[in-house]
């Protein structure tokens, strides 16, 4: 059974994201809608010894109508980049993988960025390297695709014949789940639980950037990250996703992440 998953893009996501991605054959990158302000698009959090840190890169939106995700751009008059490396480092410094993820991960926070966009998918495809997960990619802007929320994700599901759409469950609210169904499509909703893992500086803090995962446990990431969908109903067939190529015939997808 295909599985697709389309979300938007964040930074640093947390595991949920991820977990998201290794259940499902193709992940389409929502970027072609509005851009939410106090959202994940642009920041998240880390683990410093006082508790949570927020991680903000600094965009501009002022002036702008109803932006799309793809249109914001980062404020480079701020030394956000230099700033943010300076914070994980000394969060992380006694992390057990610190040596193994941070100098690549100053690399890319120090290159001249221009868009949102761009950082969050670079940023993103890289954590998929170290996970170890590949999955098929595609840029919902580049697909061609119109219409509003539930029939747009419909149309998405039926350009790559799936016969699952996986969602995140806030969509609960507003999803049309009987449209799907008239057009052969499930519905599945992700409830993901959160697992906990060894993680420096005290008492565990859920829902972090999946950074710290990555940080305090390195090559076990994924197998942690991915025992937390255990209330998925999938039959042995469905347990891993395939690798086939989705987008065979469509120029719109990218090479795995």
């Amino acid at each position: 059974m295909k599985t697709i998953a389309v979300l938007q893009p964040g930074y640093l996501p947390w595991l949920g994201f991820f977990e998201q991605m290794y259940r499902c054959d193709l992940f389409v990158y929502y970027d072609d809608v509005q851009y939410d302000k106090h959202g994940w698009r642009n920041r998240n959090r880390v683990r410093s010894a006082n508790g949570p840190l927020w991680l903000t890169v600094p965009v501009r939106h002022k002036g702008l109508n109803k932006p799309l995700i793809r249109e914001i751009e980062i404020d480079s008059a701020n030394p956000w980049a230099r700033k943010q490396i300076a914070s994980i480092e000394q969060c992380y410094a006694k992390a057990p993988f610190a040596r193994d993820y941070l100098p690549e991960l100053r690399e890319l926070l120090s290159r001249p960025w221009r868009w949102l966009i761009d950082l969050d998918l670079t940023l993103i495809e890289q954590m998929c390297r170290w996970l170890g997960l590949e999955r098929q990619t595609c840029l919902a802007s580049e697909l061609g695709i119109p219409g509003e929320r539930s029939e747009r994700l419909l149309e998405i599901c039926r350009r790559f014949e799936a016969e699952r759409y996986l969602s995140g469950n806030a969509a609960q609210a507003y999803l049309d789940v009987d449209l799907f169904a008239r057009h052969g499509v499930t519905v599945a909703w992700q409830n993901y639980h959160h697992p906990v893992y060894p993680q420096i500086h005290g008492e565990f803090i859920p829902y972090l950037s999946t950074l710290d995962l990555l940080l305090n446990v390195g090559p076990e990431s994924l197998s942690i990250l991915a025992a937390g969908d255990r209330d998925t109903a999938r039959s042995k067939d469905e347990s891993t996703p395939s690798m086939t190529n989705p987008s065979r015939n469509d120029p719109s997808c990218r090479k795995p992440c």
